[in-house]
């Protein structure tokens, strides 16, 4: 039985008129908002195979990034990596 290889995936970063800034593996790529699933907006996951909003990562991503800032608004040490405050 051939290994099942890891989703690739791509977090929105932001929307800048018609393209789309993906992070993917710690690098930005564009991409025409048009060529992404209607609705798509800034902190979505998107799978890269399908092209859809991984909606259970967005959430995910969502919560960590909510906790981050909850952490640093009481003047704890946020986590390591980047996120928007």
């Amino acid at each position: 039985m051939k290994p099942r290889s890891p989703k690739v995936r791509a977090t929105v970063d932001r929307i800048e008129d018609d393209l789309a800034v993906l992070v993917v593996d710690g690098r930005e790529v564009t991409r025409p908002l048009a060529s992404l699933p209607e609705g798509v907006r800034e902190g979505d996951v998107l799978d890269l195979e399908s092209l859809e909003v991984d909606r259970e990562a967005t959430e995910a991503l969502r919560a960590e990034v909510d906790q981050a800032r909850q952490r640093a608004l009481r003047g704890k040490t946020p986590p390591p990596g980047d996120f928007d405050l």
